[in-house]
Formats: C-alpha cells, structure tokens, sequence
C-alpha cells in the first residue's frame, strides 16, 4: 500500500502559517479578515450545527456562537498534518487546537478539540472548502465569555 500523500516543504510551511493566521483572527474576532480564507460556498460542521451550507451561515451560527465566548485559540502545529494531491490541487489539514472556555461563573476551563479542514487550490490561491471543527469528548459544549467582534 502506498503512503499517505503528504505535502511537500512549501505547502505544508504553507499551511502552518494559514493556521497561525486564521487563529489570530479567531482570538481577534475578527470575522471580516478571516471570511477571505474560505470559499463563499465552503460546508463546514461544527459544534452547534450539523451541515452548515455557506461562509455566511457559518459565520452566524457557529463563529459568532464560538469565537466571542472563547480565548487563546490556538493550533497545535507540532501535532498538526497535511495531506496533499500528488497535482498540488487539493490539500488536507488534520490539528488539533486548544482554546480556553468560560463556565457561568467567569472561571475558565481548558476547551481543546480538533479540526479537519479541505482545501482547493485555484488560480487565485488556496480556499477552505471544507470544515470539521469539534471539541474533544467531554469538554463543555457551552462558555460564557461575551468579547466584542472586532469586525464583522
């Protein structure tokens, strides 16, 4: 059987660095600087939905009900992999990611979970197609922090 496709030097570095970019927009809330990595059309699931068609619903029903009620979003790049088509055209990124969730009280609590991400590559660059993003077992599906969005 022939090994997984994995990417090359530059798009795996490539793809680290998308990661360390949409997770500061993530800790930024700011959903304006992220929407460009994503395609318009992308289907993402997430915590709060199951099938979410599009980069504006995703943005309503699951940024929106994460990023400000959350902090210190973060990928773990060491543990992170990145597939690739032999072509270049397609690509997968499978990391974890920790962040930190807030009970009701304001005490936080450790929220790590994992993400599956698909990609495309067109003329114009790489887009998101393709979102899983979920909590490892057990952690709190709800936090309450309320940080304001820096850009819609």
């Amino acid at each position: 059987m022939a090994p997984l496709p994995t990417a090359n030097a530059d798009i795996a570095h490539f793809f680290r660095q998308w990661l360390e970019t949409f997770a500061a927009y993530v800790r930024e809330v700011d959903y304006a600087s992220a929407r460009p990595l994503f395609h318009p059309d992308v289907l993402a699931f997430g915590t709060h939905n199951d099938v979410i068609p599009g980069l504006d619903q995703w943005v309503k029903t699951q940024w929106n009900n994460v990023w400000p009620k959350t902090t210190d979003f973060r990928f773990a790049l060491e543990q992170t992999s990145i597939l690739a088509s032999p072509d270049g055209t397609m690509a997968t990124v499978i990391a974890p990611w920790t962040s930190t969730g807030y009970h009701p009280d304001g005490s936080p609590f450790p929220r790590p979970g994992r993400a599956t991400m698909v990609f495309s590559r067109a003329d114009d660059g790489w887009l998101c197609v393709h979102s899983h993003m979920s909590l490892n077992r057990g952690v709190p599906q709800v936090s309450h922090a309320n940080r304001p969005v820096k850009a819609w």
